[in-house]
């Protein structure tokens, strides 16, 4: 059996304890023992989501693997004296995943995002590593009166990996519905990845993400995001305060136990 990594929980959500180079090579051995797999991608805009959404939360808590997607929550390990590694980019490890699948010889399914986005996405990943196939793009949607025909769609396709671009919470929730029955091997919520890698939305510069400003780059192109950022200084003060917490005897909810 596959030693699970470290946990490490953050206001309730947990997240594992993985470099970004180590994603695949544990995923493969846990696919190894049989699927199919469910992945998370976490930031802090999700934390939020799950401390309000008990159903989102258990989903996030369930999954095979929960990796730490934002700086905010490589920050936030760190104030509660838990740290993960580093910011593990669900955009990026999407991409390993189809390195991994053209080596595999494992056909992939892009569903959802904008109609001909999934597309897009995918003839330049087919460009990008020689050898993947790609069984199916779909954009349907996360209703769940279209789960029977997109289930099917993905199962007739034979992929073996599966990435689901409804955005959070819905695709996850989805994912997690739908699993005992689709026929893959591992199943990610990967929000707006498609749209980076189609090149329908620009990426922040290289600079921006090391430095952990990613978000601001897309709130200057996306103002509409203010919304859901607003969570962001919330998250931020929940952190603090539950550092403050701890740090008086208050236990270790924020920590590698608690929840």
């Amino acid at each position: 059996m596959v030693d699970a990594p470290e946990e490490v929980w953050v206001l309730g959500v947990r997240v594992h304890r993985l470099r970004a180079e180590e994603v695949v090579a544990h995923l493969d051995r846990l696919a190894a023992e049989g699927g199919p797999l469910q992945v998370v991608t976490v930031n802090p805009e999700f934390v939020m989501e799950a401390r309000r959404n008990r159903a989102f939360r258990e989903v996030l808590n369930a999954a095979a693997l929960s990796l730490p997607d934002g700086y905010g929550i490589v920050w936030a390990s760190r104030m509660l004296g838990h740290p993960v590694p580093e910011r593990v980019a669900g955009v990026d490890t999407m991409q390993r995943m189809c390195a991994w699948a053209a080596q595999k010889g494992w056909p992939i399914f892009l569903l959802g995002a904008r109609p001909g986005v999934a597309e897009r996405a995918a003839a330049t990943l087919v460009t990008e590593h020689r050898d993947l196939v790609v069984a199916g793009c779909y954009a349907g949607s996360p209703d769940p009166r279209e789960e029977d025909d997109l289930v099917a769609r993905v199962n007739r396709s034979g992929a073996r990996l599966l990435f689901v671009a409804y955005g959070a919470p819905r695709q996850d929730l989805w994912i997690a519905r739908n699993l005992p029955r689709l026929q893959v091997a591992v199943a990610m919520g990967v929000g707006g990845a498609f749209d980076f890698i189609a090149g329908v939305v620009p990426r922040a510069p290289l600079w921006m993400q090391e430095r952990g400003l990613e978000w601001l780059y897309r709130l200057v192109r996306q103002p509409w995001r203010w919304r859901r950022m607003s969570a962001l200084p919330r998250f931020a003060a929940l952190v603090l305060w539950e550092r403050v917490r701890r740090g008086r005897g208050g236990g270790a909810s924020g920590g590698t136990h608690g929840r």
